[in-house]
């Protein structure tokens, strides 16, 4: 009797009768629920190897950990329906052999093998990057790091994954295959929803109440040339915490003095907070009175400020302005939100247009009725989120420069239409990172000082200035870099900023550079999403009128470089 059973049998690899069913299709699949799918940690760990190589900036150890626990995860999900389909069309003809032990003993060393490897990847690629970015390397601490959230989260994911196909199983119990799988898609796409709407209001509720409130160290102004001073309509309790921040800061007259060596006025500094007035046009209204009470329309420059989306103004770019023009200058700003930027372009992106040109045209029409000889020059400018809705207050840039005496830009958003317009006409020849248009006549690129004059002709006024790192995860996010090679990792076009390692991965590369956003702040100026080296040349060539010298702008220079946060790194 073996020896027929034996004779019987099809041998691996052979046609399966029609009328037998495989042990495959008859095995039980709750006596194996907790073991991982052999194609889909394939998969998994092959998209987590690929998550760790370079992008644009470095990663705490900790998010390169959750990144690569989330392409995990999706390199797994697709090794398991890859080899679900492959498998569903062989059974048809053959019978496939069972995993032996010798196969899940491999399969424990390749675990093994990742679990050392994938930390070690990561440190290597990541200290490359820093080198590149002028940070002090860092150590084998951070693998520890890393392993602390990439495996607990993998296996956070691998659960789930489990969950959801016992689900799918349950209802294929009692349903036709098909109207058990959209069932199944409906009940996640119902929890992740829930998730989310829950981590959105979480976030919100975070934000909302650190709007109120200043930092520590905030006080409020008494200076009659301040929103929220003496004899202003505006409540310091209105304006947020980074409206108290902007009007309890930057330098007085003093300090000006002081730094450039020169006499200086008190600079005029007006905003308007979210509760300072109910609606975005009568917020705009406020500013007007106030720049009216301070006397801002008799200063040399007055700039028009669009806020990032939590109502922030960078400190470096507003104070080297007022540096420069010694304290002649108004600073006019408002709040239109006050979550961060991603979350106020994902969920109201017309929040900041809407403001900037409430704010933008009451200011002009006021600004209008001066005498053409007496009006300061008017400097429209926006940071971020802040340099989108600026952007879209114009048509285009000839009625950008119709309508101001200048124009700086920093930091553009990819999805700011008059960006992308004006990088698509670039001239031929010239990279996307740092273009040239039409010879720089009316519109230029900047990364460091220096840039965005040589091979350039004249530049004409008013001037329109971009402020734009290779490495600004901000300005080259869009929807394409998942499916497509963007121009600026081409070989001819990339930058030397770029880690000779980063190539472009379909989806990958998204996903990567989607979390680079979140440390796009957390280097030394020069690089990501921070001007601080830049800001102050940049006003130099938009604005006109300073009386500073060389020595004295090196001083402001030196100045406000103390800001930062995180110095560039000596080797």
């Amino acid at each position: 009797m073996t020896q027929d059973r034996a004779a019987t049998t099809p041998q691996a690899g052979t046609p399966a009768p029609a009328s037998t069913p495989t042990t495959e299709r008859a095995r039980p699949a709750a006596a194996r629920w907790w073991v991982p799918s052999l194609a889909g940690s394939i998969g998994g760990l092959v998209a987590a190897i690929l998550s760790v190589t370079p992008s644009f900036l470095p990663r705490p150890a900790s998010l390169q950990g959750v990144l690569a626990a989330l392409a995990f995860g999706v390199g797994y999900l697709v090794g398991v329906l890859v080899w679900g389909a492959a498998r569903a069309a062989l059974l048809r003809r053959y019978t496939l052999p069972r995993p032996g032990k010798s196969w899940w003993i491999a399969y424990a060393l390749v675990w093994l093998v990742a679990v050392i490897a994938l930390p070690s990847l990561a440190l290597h690629w990541q200290n490359e990057i820093r080198r590149l970015v002028s940070m002090e390397p860092l150590n084998g601490l951070s693998v520890g790091a890393f392993l602390g959230t990439f495996i607990p989260l993998t296996l956070l994911f691998l659960l789930i994954g489990k969950g959801v196909r016992g689900l799918y199983r349950r209802f294929a119990r009692r349903l036709r295959a098909p109207l058990a799988g959209l069932l199944t898609a409906g009940t996640v796409a119902a929890g992740l929803a829930l998730v989310v709407a829950g981590a959105l209001a979480g976030v919100d509720r975070i934000f909302y109440a650190s709007n109120h409130g200043p930092e520590e160290g905030v006080t409020e102004p008494a200076s009659t040339y301040r929103s929220a001073g003496e004899g202003s309509a505006i409540a310091w309790d209105t304006l947020g915490r980074h409206g108290t921040a902007f009007i309890g800061g930057g330098p007085s007259a003093a300090k000006i003095t002081e730094i450039t060596g020169q006499p200086a006025k008190e600079p005029i500094r007006v905003y308007a907070g979210l509760e300072s007035a109910p609606t975005t046009q009568a917020r705009a209204d406020l500013v007007v009175k106030e720049l009216e009470r301070t006397g801002a329309f008799q200063r040399k420059v007055l700039m028009v400020a669009t806020t990032t989306g939590s109502g922030w103004l960078e400190a470096q770019t507003v104070d080297s302005l007022e540096y420069l023009f010694g304290g002649d200058t108004a600073i006019a700003s408002m709040q239109y939100a006050y979550t961060p930027s991603w979350v106020s372009f994902v969920f109201d992106p017309d929040a900041p247009v809407d403001a900037s040109r409430a704010l933008f045209e009451a200011i002009e029409a006021r600004w209008k009725q001066l005498a053409v000889d007496a009006r300061p020059q008017l400097l429209a400018y926006g940071l971020s989120l802040g340099a989108h809705g600026t952007q879209a207050v114009f048509s285009d840039v000839d009625e950008l420069r119709a309508r101001t005496d200048g124009a700086l830009l920093v930091g553009s958003p990819n999805g700011s239409t008059m960006w992308r317009t004006l990088q698509s006409q670039r001239d031929a020849g010239t990279p996307e990172w740092q273009p040239v248009l039409d010879g720089g006549r009316q519109v230029r690129w900047m990364s460091r000082p220096g840039d965005g004059a040589a091979g350039q002709g004249e530049w004409e006024r008013p001037r329109v200035l971009y402020l734009q790192h290779a490495t600004d995860p901000i300005t080259w996010l869009s929807p394409e870099l998942f499916w497509r090679r963007p121009d600026w990792l081409t070989p001819e076009q990339r930058s030397a900023d770029l880690s000779p390692s980063m190539h472009w991965i379909p989806v990958v590369t998204g996903l990567q550079v989607t979390l680079d956003m979140l440390v796009s702040e957390a280097v030394p100026a020069s690089y990501g999403h921070n001007f601080g080296d830049v800001v102050l040349t940049g006003w130099e060539q938009v604005s006109t009128g300073s009386t500073l010298d060389p020595a004295a702008l090196e001083r402001v220079q030196a100045e406000i470089a103390t800001y930062a946060q995180i110095p560039l790194f000596q080797e």
